[in-house]
């Protein structure tokens, strides 16, 4: 049974189930439209269906509303959801804009949208969940909140104003990354940028590790420096390099200057190497440790939630110091085997001979070629002196290979991969070749 009344906000990431119960996607946004007289029509659901695109679903093809979930007729059109002329999506440009209530007390934001069932199959938009202006100009103090209905209000430029961009991160708290940036790219180029300005530097870092090159430096070009390099020293090391490389020469070294000194070290010395070698895909952030630390001390490590799958998937053990490049390498205990020891083992005892580490020179095809051959999901990467210089993962692998449209290619086909993603000489290097030290190293 559908429910008489729901709040849009709450439909927000609720599942799409067909008839026979499969899930078929999550809902992303309501779509309405607007009307002469009478309140805004639903007209659909925005829906994200598995591989992260987003689908159109017609009102009409929704059964049941309510518990959390949506029932559809199965019948759901798989073609990537364009919005047409005069259609509003509430999550995204509704709330946060600013209304007048007809009775005269004022101006109100609109915090919610309620859609009501006027028939079956039909629904329209209903009440409005406002909240007035700050009494006070207290930093903690808030509006009072009211219901009103849609006959209730009049917009203050009805169909045309956009929400606040904190209203709209609100929305977007719980979003991953990969689904943070598919909604950024969604929005116009101002509201993005406007979206942008407000996300915190972690999660705007975060939301540009996962676009396409090209957007990520439309953005960032439209930031003022120190945000700038503020978000690049959020970023993983590899990905703000690869970043740093498609921005003009003068100003990648301006951001680099600006940068966090250890992280702009970072990247400099991946700068160094060419993009299509094992230097160019590595990561300078893996996790490295002594031979005397014991199991229970490395399962500590990797169970950090903000570290990779992929990089929380083996320890490295070296000689010290332990930050790259390091003392001598001595191997890799993947935690699969630190899982079957006691945790007071010594990790020097675990090590996986069988891995040979690569150098900073060895091509992208053939780390691809050895990580396929020995199910690794992660390669040590070594200097002509066997110190460690980083870890090549599956997926910086991956993401070099695939082609640059991966993110909103529509169809299965094998495509060639993608071209160089650095320029010849985006920044000024530092040294030459592919073992070059980073500034100051005297180990």
């Amino acid at each position: 049974m559908s429910a008489a009344k729901v709040f849009v906000a709450r439909l927000s990431g609720c599942s799409v189930f067909d008839p026979a119960g499969d899930k078929v996607g999550k809902v992303r946004d309501v779509l309405v439209v607007y009307r002469r007289t009478d309140a805004p029509r639903v007209v659909g659901l925005v829906v994200e269906v598995p591989g992260r695109r987003r689908v159109f679903l017609s009102i009409g093809r929704v059964t049941s509303i309510g518990s959390g979930q949506i029932i559809t007729t199965g019948l759901i059109n798989l073609r990537r959801f364009e919005q047409r002329g005069g259609e509003v999506r509430v999550l995204a440009e509704m709330i946060g804009r600013r209304v007048s209530l007809r009775d005269g007390s004022g101006e109100a934001t609109i915090e919610d949208v309620a859609i009501e069932e006027s028939g079956p199959g039909e629904w329209a938009v209903g009440q409005l969940f406002l909240r007035r202006p700050r009494p006070s100009a207290a930093p903690f103090a808030k509006g009072a909140t009211v219901f009103a209905r849609w006959t209730d209000v009049t917009e203050r430029a009805a169909g045309a104003e956009g929400q606040s961009a904190e209203q709209l991160i609100a929305q977007y708290t719980d979003l991953l990354p990969a689904d943070l940036a598919n909604t950024l790219l969604e929005l116009s180029e101002e509201r993005r940028m406007e979206v942008a300005e407000e996300l915190p530097d972690d999660r705007l870092a975060d939301a540009l590790e996962e676009m396409p090159e090209s957007d990520q430096v439309q953005i960032l070009s439209q930031l003022d420096d120190d945000r700038a390099a503020d978000v690049l020293d959020n970023m993983e090391p590899d990905d703000a390099a690869d970043l740093i490389a498609q921005l003009p020469a003068t100003r990648g070294e301006h951001l680099l200057e600006l940068m966090d000194p250890e992280e702009a070290e970072d990247v400099r010395f991946l700068l160094s190497y060419d993009a299509d070698t094992a230097g160019g895909l590595m990561t300078t952030e893996p996790i490295i440790v002594s031979a005397d630390a014991t199991v229970a001390e490395g399962l500590a490590l990797i169970r950090r939630h903000e570290l990779a799958p992929a990089i929380g998937a083996a320890i490295c053990v070296t000689l010290p110091p332990y930050e790259p490049p390091t003392g001598r390498y001595l191997g890799m205990v993947h935690f699969q085997r630190m899982l079957r020891y006691p945790p007071h083992e010594r990790l020097g005892t675990l090590l996986d001979q069988g891995i040979e580490p690569v150098a900073p020179d060895t091509s992208a095809a053939e780390v691809s070629r050895r990580l396929a051959s020995y199910d690794l999901v992660s390669l040590p990467v070594v200097d002509e002196a066997r110190r460690l210089v980083g870890v090549v993962t599956i997926d910086d692998v991956l993401d070099y290979l695939l082609p640059d449209d991966w993110r909103s290619a529509e169809h299965d086909e094998p495509l060639p991969p993608r071209a160089r993603r650095r320029s010849p000489a985006p920044v000024p290097r530092v040294g030459r070749g592919p073992a070059a030290r980073r500034p100051g190293d005297g180990r």
